[in-house]
């Protein structure tokens, strides 16, 4: 496969996911849009597994892995798709641009990592900086509970790193799809019982744009979009990979803007700037081996949202 082909397909499937998320539960509810997306996307994961005879280990470590992925997906997403409904899609993609500040900050306290240099600790001031001007007066973000929905996508955040940084530490070597698989598997019960306890009805007719939301997203967001980062992790310097998520959460904003009519304020606009130069600062040894060619670090394998 085209190593530009598949970091073009990520920049392309992390970019249109929160608009898509935002379609899904249209007509149809957010906890059944979730159940649906992670049952489409653990039945073709699955599939793929079986044609192409992918291991799938179940030792300890994996099992512990499993868990660990697939109750933080949970807890996630049904905060993420709750959300949803009272945000800009594109806000969903810059928050989510904190990972990585996020993942610092929890890594220092829970993995002694003594990784948080001048330059880090800068770009997560920034980032709080840019957080705290979206946060002001969210209600004027489009909806009367954005301030709440901002509250629990932020939640989402550091739940999602949280669990990179315990998975690092479990250390388990399986197969992406069988990462994939097992955490998808996890993580559906929950989303059955929460779509179960919410509604639990199947509506009288799924609106077109909301079905197809759901099932690009069990299949690029939950599956394909999942591969191809693993694939370009393995064949590029960290410091490419780490640029995906600084275009993302822009071509998220516009997304939402064109296609969905999502006003974009000044105050949005000056938020998302400072976070994602908080972020690029955090980022900035990596970022700064695509000035000096040929001398970027490996990219190591990480746990893809």
């Amino acid at each position: 496969m085209s190593i530009p082909f598949a970091y073009l397909g990520i920049i392309l499937i992390w970019s249109t996911t929160p608009l898509a998320i935002q379609w899904s539960t249209e007509g149809t509810g957010f906890a059944l849009a979730v159940f649906a997306r992670m049952l489409i996307g653990v039945l073709v994961a699955a599939a793929v597994i079986i044609v192409w005879r992918i291991r799938f280990p179940l030792h300890d470590r994996a099992r512990r892995a499993y868990l660990v992925g697939g109750l933080g997906l949970f807890v996630a997403m049904a905060l993420t798709y709750w959300a949803a409904r009272y945000i800009h899609s594109g806000l969903i993609s810059v928050l989510f641009g904190l990972s990585p500040l996020a993942a610092g900050i929890l890594a220092a306290l829970f993995l002694g990592e003594r990784s948080l240099t001048r330059l880090k600790l800068i770009g997560m001031l920034l980032g709080a900086l840019g957080l705290a001007t979206i946060f002001i007066h969210g209600d004027s973000l489009g909806h009367e509970n954005a301030l709440l929905g901002l509250v629990a996508l932020l939640v989402a955040v550091f739940v999602y790193s949280g669990c990179l940084v315990w998975l690092k530490r479990i250390g388990d070597d399986s197969p992406p799809l069988a990462t994939t698989v097992g955490t998808l598997a996890v993580a559906l019960p929950f989303f059955g019982l929460v779509w179960y306890l919410t509604d639990g009805r199947l509506p009288d007719m799924v609106p077109p744009r909301a079905g197809a939301a759901i099932v690009y997203l069990g299949v690029f967001g939950s599956v394909i979009g999942f591969a191809l980062y693993y694939y370009v992790i393995k064949h590029l310097e960290t410091s490419k990979v780490a640029l995906i998520t600084l275009i993302t959460p822009v071509m998220a904003l516009l997304l939402g803007h064109w296609l969905n009519g999502e006003s974009i304020g000044l105050r949005l606009w000056f938020g998302t700037g400072l976070i994602l130069l908080g972020l690029s600062l955090h980022e900035w040894t990596m970022l700064a081996g695509l000035l000096r060619p040929g001398r970027g670090e490996p990219a190591a394998p990480e746990i893809a949202g």
